[in-house]
């Protein structure tokens, strides 16, 4: 059977007669050439004992190997997904930014001073905007976060004077640089970055965690009935044949990887349930598959965003100046403005400054 490619052996499979359409291919008695071709060809497969039950362990040897590196590749997404998403220092100070904004607009509410929020905001900021009907709450914490990513950054080039992120004509061509605008570009390019940090987070959005450990069950029930056909049947005909000996060879090798595939798949499942925990609390049971969405479609909004603050940056330097008046940065207030609650409340960029220095 190894020579049998497993489409044909899946179209064979299809073509199994009934229990009564086999009992009378067995009794016929007559000439084969009086058969049609149909009836001929299966008179031929049913005097071969077992001979569907072969094919069956048969395309399941066939697409085996297939379908076990498909389903390590997903278990090994989901687990890295997990690390990312849990271990992105720039993703966790998002949410930080996200909160602190949050409670200083609903400041003197009951809403204020909360703890944490539901992830689902996240997908919700680019709905709120601001009193020019453009600017929205996610074009805000851009501009909030940049500016202490873009100290950081610059901090951390200086340091270890590798530039290799970051154009050293951008952090040392002149004191000129060194202001609210370097930083705030600087501040851009890592804020950016975040989508190319959490690839595997975005890859594990993409998968059915409930169809992954149903591949996992489904692999389980097909070693266990080809087990049953070589333990029974095959033991029964007491059948010293290559496909015999194949059958046993693989089954004990499979039985093996099948083990640690139901392992693995309980330890994933485990690691995905306590990361949507980490950021849900007590969360439900599909809750880790839906966090990789929610911050996937976050991901794309943010991704936007930055877009159109770089655009932005752009069309304002090309705005001619008077040659009297000094190059100054934009007022770092301006887009405070188009948030009326958020005027002397100012984001405190220390943590983000001082925390990693």
């Amino acid at each position: 059977g190894n020579e049998l490619p497993v489409e044909l052996c899946q179209t064979l499979l299809k073509m199994a007669p009934t229990a009564e359409e086999e009992l009378k291919l067995r009794l016929y008695s007559g000439e084969l050439s009086q058969l049609g071709p149909a009836e001929r060809f299966l008179k031929i497969l049913v005097d071969i004992p077992f001979a569907f039950r072969r094919l069956d362990s048969l395309c399941f040897m066939s697409s085996y190997q297939e379908e076990v590196s498909s389903v390590k590749e997903s278990l090994a997404t989901l687990e890295v997904a997990c690390k990312e998403l849990r271990n992105s220092r720039l993703f966790l100070k998002l949410l930080e930014a996200v909160l602190k904004i949050g409670n200083r607009m609903n400041d003197g509410t009951f809403r204020g001073g909360a703890q944490a929020f539901k992830l689902d905001t996240l997908l919700k900021l680019a709905d709120v905007k601001g009193i020019d009907g453009k600017t929205t709450l996610l074009n805000f914490v851009v501009l909030e976060i940049i500016r202490s990513e873009g100290i950081r950054a610059g901090r951390a080039a200086r340091e270890s004077q590798s530039l290799s992120s970051v154009k050293s004509d951008d952090l040392f061509e002149d004191s000129l640089h060194e202001t609210e605008k370097h930083y705030s570009s600087l501040g851009l390019q890592v804020v950016s970055s975040l989508g190319g940090e959490l690839e595997n987070m975005k890859k594990a959005s993409m998968q059915d965690a409930d169809g992954l450990s149903g591949m996992v069950a489904k692999l389980e029930n097909a070693l266990g009935k080809s087990r049953e056909f070589l333990n029974s049947e095959m033991k029964s005909l007491e059948e010293d044949s290559g496909f015999h000996r194949i059958l046993q060879s693989f089954v004990q090798n499979a039985e093996v990887d099948v083990k640690w595939l139901l392992e693995e798949e309980k330890r994933i499942m485990s690691l995905v349930r306590s990361t949507a925990d980490y950021f849900h609390g007590n969360a439900k049971k599909d809750e880790g598959a839906r966090l990789f969405v929610i911050v996937r479609i976050f991901l794309i909004m943010l991704d936007k965003t930055c877009k159109e603050v770089k655009e932005s940056t752009v069309k304002a330097t090309r705005i001619p100046r008077n040659k009297e008046s000094p190059s100054l940065p934009p007022s770092p207030d301006l887009h405070q403005r188009l948030f009326p609650v958020m005027v002397d409340r100012r984001m405190d960029h220390s943590s983000s400054d001082d925390e990693d220095s």
